[in-house]
């Protein structure tokens, strides 16, 4: 099989490196922030800026846009979540509550809740309707920087930066194991959409196959030189990506855990010229963005 990509377009405007990338809830909307002012919109059919929807007084590491959800949260490094509100059109609330970096922020769409991890070591779950806070889960003793919640939302997996995934059952979130295999902090962690694999990627530059049932290691993939700062799988296509601080992007496949092609510009694509930090699937397009302030849509030919 031959994948073939091809780039579509560039993003421009950000004057600082960008973190965080999210689709809105509504169809062909981008939203991205970083190391800048502001949260910004851009209209990925028109291929252009939109607005800065908000300014922001810290630098912004995560964006989560729940589904059917009128509002779009925005995690700190100053700690705090600011909530933007849709309908009202403005940031109607911040959460306050840690007091270190947030680092990501998923939603549980069945219970209705919002969990935000961050460097202090612990998550804080929220009420998604009326944003009162529920409780704290003490993860670890260092930073949470990524939660992922499997399909069921049975399971939720938070890598840490003590080198270790740790898995929580949501039901209670009580604490299921630990995942013990990186030799450097855990930047990533997703399932997939079949809740049989957790993926996890971390600083080691490896990633790691688990068993989401057994727990226990299937592969371990030698899959970038330098860290891996997200993974990603498509929602419909049986393939993820990888961005990694090596400038690169690798498009898997789910079956095979294979490489189907490497996006860098050592294999000829006008690609990142510095860490790759976060991607967004928008059907076959995939985007990227990282240190070097551009956002890239790639299409992607399965």
């Amino acid at each position: 099989m031959r994948m073939i990509v091809t780039k579509a377009f560039e993003l421009t405007g950000h004057g600082n490196p960008v973190f965080a990338l999210e689709l809105s809830q509504k169809p062909g909307i981008l939203f991205s922030a970083g190391n800048d002012k502001g949260v910004v919109e851009w209209s990925l059919d028109a291929q252009a800026f939109i607005k800065v929807m908000f300014p922001v007084p810290a630098s912004v590491y995560a964006v989560h846009c729940p589904a059917d959800s009128s509002f779009l949260f925005a995690g700190l490094r100053n700690g705090a979540v600011l909530v933007f509100d849709f309908i009202q059109q403005k940031v109607m609330a911040t959460l306050r509550h840690h007091t270190k970096p947030v680092f990501d922020i998923k939603s549980v769409t069945g219970k209705q809740e919002l969990l935000v991890a961050a460097e202090d070591g612990t998550v804080s779950i929220w009420n998604l309707n009326n944003l009162e806070f529920l409780h704290t889960v003490v993860v670890s003793q260092d930073t949470v920087r990524s939660i992922s919640i499997s399909a069921d939302e049975k399971q939720v997996a938070f890598g840490c930066r003590d080198n270790v995934v740790r898995i929580y059952s949501l039901e209670d979130y009580a604490y299921v194991t630990d995942l013990k295999d990186h030799t450097m902090a855990v930047f990533t962690v997703q399932h997939t959409s079949d809740n049989r694999y957790l993926l996890s990627g971390g600083r080691d530059a490896q990633i790691k196959v688990w068993d989401a049932y057994t727990y226990e290691l299937v592969k371990n993939i030698p899959a970038h030189l330098f860290a891996v700062n997200h993974i990603l799988f498509h929602p419909t296509e049986p393939y993820f990506a990888t961005a990694s601080m090596d400038k690169s992007i690798k498009i898997w496949g789910v079956d095979d855990f294979k490489l189907y092609k490497n996006i860098s510009r050592e294999k000829g694509y006008a690609s990142h010229q510095l860490s790759v930090n976060k991607l967004a699937w928008n059907g076959s397009q995939l985007l990227s963005t990282g240190d070097d302030k551009r956002i890239i849509a790639w299409e992607i030919e399965f």
